[in-house]
């Protein structure tokens, strides 16, 4: 691992990079995002603040557990001048999450559970389909294995 001098109060982005195991491209995203800001020089490189790594840390740890990044955003957005996270405010905001990855596991089980059902059908022909029909909530309008976009257009039944 990168060791990084203590009377280095400003990193490249490659040091970034090598210290954060983050992509340079990857960080130019971030900040492109509003995840991580940079100042830069006269010469047009970027430079980051040390504390910049924690932020990192955390953004790659929320996308590591399936947070969005725009959600990402808004919680790094509500810390006081948007300073580094600490460790209560991991605890706060994965507290917060928690319920909505709750939600998408619950999701994410239902459809590995019913998945088996579309592969001998090959065209998702099936009255009800788990994967793109969920409880077959557009059984009652109308039969197929796809909804056709309505149009005002009465159909003619052919």
């Amino acid at each position: 691992m990168h060791r990084i001098p203590e009377k280095i109060h400003e990193l490249t982005v490659g040091q970034l990079s090598a210290r954060s195991g983050a992509a340079v491209s990857a960080l130019h995203f971030y900040e492109a995002k509003g995840l991580i800001r940079s100042r830069r020089t006269s010469g047009n490189q970027r430079r980051y603040t040390r504390d910049t790594l924690r932020r990192v840390a955390f953004v790659r740890a929320a996308q590591r557990v399936g947070i969005p990044l725009a959600t990402i955003r808004e919680a790094l957005a509500e810390l006081p001048e948007e300073r580094t996270p600490t460790r209560d405010d991991w605890a706060r905001l994965s507290e917060a999450w928690r319920s909505e990855l709750d939600e998408r596991i619950r999701q994410l089980n239902r459809l590995r559970d019913h998945l088996t059902d579309c592969i001998g059908c090959g065209c998702l022909s099936l009255e009800s389909c788990v994967l793109s029909n969920p409880d077959d909530v557009f059984g009652e309008r109308r039969t197929g294995s796809r909804l056709m976009v309505e149009s005002g257009r009465k159909n003619s039944g052919g």
